[in-house]
Formats: C-alpha cells, structure tokens, sequence
C-alpha cells in the first residue's frame, strides 16, 4: 500500500541519520555561534592539562563554586570542586535527592597528544642549539614536523620556587620547531613505512642558533641558550631536571569552511567534552540528583598515574563529598552511591573522512554535523578492553536526548580490524555504574589541528544539559 505522496507505510520503521543544521531554527543556530566562540577561546588558552585545570577553576570561581574542603557540610544547591596536583579537577552541585541514590556523573580527560622535553633536553650540534623531546600520546610523528610550537609548562627550581613558562603565544614571540628533510634528499626516507620515517629520537626542537662569547668557549650555542633563560626566568640547566615542558602547536584555533561551520584547533580531544560538560555542570541550576564532571589526566597514555583516572582521586573525591552530606558515613556508603550512579564518558569519536573512507564502515561511523555520538563501545580486536554499555543504558540515553531535543548519532571507531581505541568509560565501569560512551565527532583526531563541528559541540553541551537535569 502507498499514500498519497508515494510512500510505503513501512518506510516509518526505517532509522533516518539527522543533520543537526537541519534541526536548528535561526535562533539555535546563533546560540551556537556564540557558544562556539566562548569554547575557542578557552581551547586558545588551555593548552596543556595545567592551564585547562587553571581555566576550569577560574570559570568555576566566576559561576560561585568554592573549594570542596572549605565547606564543613554540603546542602542542595551547594557548589564545589576540588583540585588534584593542578593536574586533575573533580567539581559537582549537590541535588535536592539525597547523595545515597546515586550522582549523575560526566567525565572527560584533559590531556593531548604533545611533545615532551626529556628531562636533559638541551644539548648543541652542527652550529645550532636543539632540544630532545619524548613524544607523548599516540602522535603520527610526521605531523610534528615544520610545524611552529609553543612552549609551555612548568620549571620547579632547588628551591622549591615554580616558574611557569608560556612562549610562542603571542604574535611578537618566537616559536620553536621540528625540522623537515627536503624533497630533493628524501629518497630513502620516502621509501619507509610513514610508522618510521620519522623517527621518536629525530623530534629534536630547533631553539638557538647564535652563539655566546669567543670561539674558543666549548657549546657556546648552548650556553647562549642558558644563558638567555637564566636572564628571562632565573633558571639554571639543573632546574630542568625538575620541570615538565611541553611544546603544543601554536596557532589559536580557527573557523573552518566558507560558511565557519567547523572549528580548527589543536587539543579538541577531549577538551571540548571539557568545555560542553563544565558549562552544562554550572547553567542547570540545583538539580534532583547531585552533578559531578571529573576532568582528568592521562588518559592518552592508559589513564595510569595518580592523576589519571586509575588514581583513587576519584573515589576519594565522591567520599569528601558524601561524608559532607550523609551522617554517620562509612565506606558501604561510598559502595552503595557510586553504584547506583549512571555516567557518561565524554570522549571524542572518529568522524567519516571522504578522503579515508577506506578504514570506516559507513554505516556505524558518525558524521560531522550529525550530533552528538553515543558509542556503545570502544576497544579493538573483538572488543578487547572496552566497557560496552548495557542496551538498557543506551535506551535511557537515547529517550533523554529525544525528549530534550539533542540531536544525536552512533559511531564506531573505524571498521572491524582496523584498529581501535579507549577511554575512560571501561574505569568509571569497576565501580559498578553505568557508563556510556558519549561526545563529539572530529576528523583529524590526535592531529595538530583536529576538526568539529560547531552544532556537534553545541549539541554535546545541550545532551550534557539534559543528562544532568534528567
């Protein structure tokens, strides 16, 4: 049987991908834009998991949360975070329900694929004077070259004094770099595998190149280099030793396409999951159930460490929180609300790239401009260390962002084999609660300049919304 227009009854029951422009009136679509700009200049600015930690608690501040161990007792509508390291940051805003029936929790991880400086990283050669870095994260090394870098990070000299470090930022600044071979000298290095053209022991920095004194002073190129920070920060060579400095692209990031419909940015994973999930923690106001965000450290390179989500900070954490609003608390407490929790791990996904749509089947890979992505799972090689989310916890998601408007989509990182990935979600599971898997489509992802949608972001913000104030 057909109607009158020539559809079938039956084309009803058929599942139709959505474009989430498509489902954005005139005046969405300029919420967005404007959301959009707020999440750029804060993705400018935090560009290592310090600085995201140090702009998370500067908004937090501004929007009346205070810090969790000034408060005796918590009431409904109290809001307070609590800081680990300067490294990892747990905030929340207590529900009118008592804690013991569980949080509604949104985890999201700070960190990015980087160049680290080795802890003796100055060294000269050949006239120039370089820094040796160890690459952190899972990085196509052959990205990092000829790019212009930043400095930034911390130097924590013998006498207990921290001098934070940021150059290359500003426009009057220099910038650092990684050389590239020339085409014209490339043959060999042409015929390796990409995997080891470039070398991890060859991501050495360009950082001086005028020497300091007489020719008869041994590393001259290196001591002019000492010598200028010394100058700058009153550092010595030692100091080194006990810093962490990393070096991130540059560039701010930047709208993308004629009609500005993409972000451009270094660090996008995961920090805009960072940026969607904090704002959506502030604006909900005083909600049935107690909101928790914890942003977390580490987690491209396995979560390990005591601030990555491994770290009992995060137990830790929920226990200050719950002692400060449950009499006569004890650890069956703790057990009984961080089992009756339900949870999202916002972390980024792989969006289709028509130019490597080899590696994706198309039809369980997100796209960009189609919503938010719920992952049931990640892991790779039949499934291998993911959490995979319980139908009933995709159901109750699914029927959330319906009811609320949130334009959301499904997705798979690549085809069966192909390789595959991680998050938090897997962690936030041993505790016994529900997770899944939900955040933003990018292309490019661990790049130099990952790539979003901007109504993808914004419907993260507006799913995050809803899972709070459901």
């Amino acid at each position: 049987m057909v109607n009158n227009k020539g559809q079938h009854p039956a084309e009803k029951l058929v599942y139709h991908r959505q474009n989430a422009w498509d489902r954005m009136n005139n005046s969405e679509r300029n919420e967005a834009e404007v959301f959009c700009r707020e999440y750029m200049g804060f993705l400018g600015t935090a560009k290592t998991e310090r600085e995201a930690v140090e702009a998370t608690q500067v908004y937090l501040d501004g929007a009346g949360f205070t810090p969790l161990l000034d408060n005796a007792q918590l009431k409904p509508g109290d809001k307070v975070y609590i800081i680990n390291r300067r490294k990892t940051l747990i905030a929340a805003v207590i529900g009118k329900n008592p804690v013991v029936s569980g949080l509604n929790i949104i985890g999201a991880h700070l960190d990015s694929p980087r160049l680290d400086l080795k802890p003796q990283p100055l060294y000269e050669d050949d006239g120039m004077a370089l820094l040796k870095t160890h690459y952190y994260g899972g990085i196509k090394k052959y990205q990092w070259l000829s790019v212009p870098l930043a400095l930034h990070g911390v130097v924590i000299k013998n006498d207990g004094t921290t001098i934070s470090i940021v150059i290359g930022e500003k426009q009057e600044e220099p910038v650092f770099t990684v050389s590239d071979l020339l085409p014209h000298l490339a043959k060999d290095q042409m015929d390796k595998k990409m995997a080891d053209a470039v070398p991890g022991e060859g991501l050495n920095v360009l950082v001086g190149g005028i020497p300091l004194g007489s020719t008869e002073l041994k590393d001259r190129f290196k001591l002019a280099v000492l010598e200028r920070l010394n100058n700058l920060y009153g550092i010595i060579e030692e100091d080194l030793i006990s810093a962490e400095i990393e070096l991130v692209p540059s560039w701010k990031p930047r709208d993308v396409g004629l009609d500005s419909s993409f972000i451009g940015g270094y660090g996008q994973d995961d920090r805009v999951c960072v940026f969607t999930a904090l704002r959506a923690l502030a604006e909900v106001g005083v909600p049935e159930r107690t909101n928790l965000i914890v942003l977390t450290d580490k987690e491209e390179i396995g979560s390990t460490g005591n601030t990555g989500m491994e770290s009992s900070f995060f137990a830790n954490a929920i226990a200050e929180i719950v002692s400060r609003c449950v009499p006569g608390y004890n650890e069956l407490v703790l057990r009984r609300v961080l089992s009756r929790s339900r949870a999202l791990s916002a972390d980024v996904n792989a969006a289709l790239d028509p130019n490597y749509s080899e590696v994706f089947e198309k039809t369980n890979t997100a796209r960009l401009g189609g919503g938010v992505v719920l992952t049931k799972y990640t892991g790779s090689k039949g499934k291998y260390a993911t959490s995979d989310a319980h139908a009933e916890v995709v159901a109750d998601i699914r029927r959330l962002f319906n009811l609320a408007g949130v334009v959301w989509q499904t997705g798979e990182l690549g085809k069966v084999d192909q390789g595959g990935g991680g998050t938090i979600a897997h962690i936030m599971a041993s505790h016994d609660m529900d997770v899944l898997d939900c955040g933003v489509a990018v292309q490019g992802m661990h790049s130099t300049f990952e790539i979003v949608s901007k109504a993808d972001v914004f419907m993260a913000y507006k799913g995050y919304k809803a899972f709070f104030a459901g």
